[in-house]
């Protein structure tokens, strides 16, 4: 059955299926956001569509893990990942566009339970309300808004954005998603646990020195740690080719920081996110020093 639906998926060329070994365990940090979810998708809804789990939209900085959650979920609750290009969805004919989004919808539908993804969410409907289009962005986003509030299916839609104050106010509202996450910088425990996996991926000595990884994202110190592995040399020495995001994007990420405090749940605590918390306990890390060192 699972063979003749990705033939289907395959042959509509409208979305994609995603099939990797990662897990949760292979993710550092986002405890909150993981419980969450996994606590949500393994509830029995005991026939009761109402119950159901419906999505998360996640919020962060690039580099924080958005995209990667999505991927390491669908093997963690055992559901399939259906990646939607909304890009793709795009046609050139009078309603083609919008004929293709309702197939696309159609069959993920068909291919429930599963987990849907669509990647950088804000950009994928960037134009909305842009009279240049005739108005095709609207009424495709205007039916995908329709199918999220309405579907009966067993779908729990995941959501990436990096700044999700370009999207319409009536797609972050109540029943659309079951929760709003922001997956701020990393504190310094969840530094602490990246490093460590990311030194056992790529086989780097632990006694290493760590560098200094202020306002570094997952992503970086993932970098980081490749550079280490490829060049050959100290991971010192692979971090003076690393320039963090919130160094070179220093403004956007202050600005998303500060409109997800007190608006969004946190991914790394339970509760509402807040940046005066986070940022606390981002300053306070652990340095890892060569215990040959003098």
């Amino acid at each position: 059955m699972w063979e003749l639906k990705c033939q289907t998926l395959k042959k509509s060329g409208l979305l994609s299926l995603y099939r990797g070994q990662e897990s949760f365990s292979s993710l550092g940090g986002m405890a909150a956001l993981k419980a969450f979810t996994k606590r949500a998708l393994l509830q029995p809804s005991r026939g009761n569509p109402l119950k159901r789990p419906r999505g998360v939209l996640l919020l962060s900085p690039p580099g924080c893990g958005k995209s990667q959650f999505c991927k390491t979920l669908g093997n963690e609750i055992g559901r399939p990942v259906l990646m939607l290009d909304v890009g793709q969805l795009m046609g050139s004919l009078v309603g083609q566009t919008e004929e293709r989004t309702r197939q696309a919808l159609r069959i993920i539908d068909a291919m429930a339970p599963c987990v849907a993804m669509i990647d950088e969410v804000e950009k994928a409907f960037a134009g909305v309300g842009n009279a240049g289009d005739s108005g095709v962005s609207a009424r495709m986003f205007g039916t995908f808004l329709s199918w999220l509030n309405d579907h009966e299916s067993d779908v729990f839609v995941v959501c990436t954005a990096n700044d999700v104050s370009k999207l319409p106010p009536e797609f972050c509202r109540a029943e659309r998603f079951d929760g709003i996450f922001f997956l701020d910088l990393p504190g310094a425990s969840e530094k602490e646990a990246i490093w460590n996996l990311y030194r056992e991926q790529f086989q780097i000595d632990r006694t290493q020195r760590l560098p200094d990884d202020t306002q570094w994202t997952g992503a970086e110190i993932r970098a980081c740690c490749r550079l280490s592995a490829l060049l050959d040399v100290s991971l010192a020495q692979a971090a003076q080719n690393v320039v963090p995001v919130a160094v070179t994007a220093a403004e956007s990420v202050e600005r998303l920081r500060t409109w997800a405090s007190g608006r969004c749940l946190s991914a790394e605590q339970p509760g509402i996110y807040s940046r005066e918390t986070q940022v606390a306990s981002g300053t306070r890390r652990r340095v890892t020093r060569d215990p040959s060192a003098n």
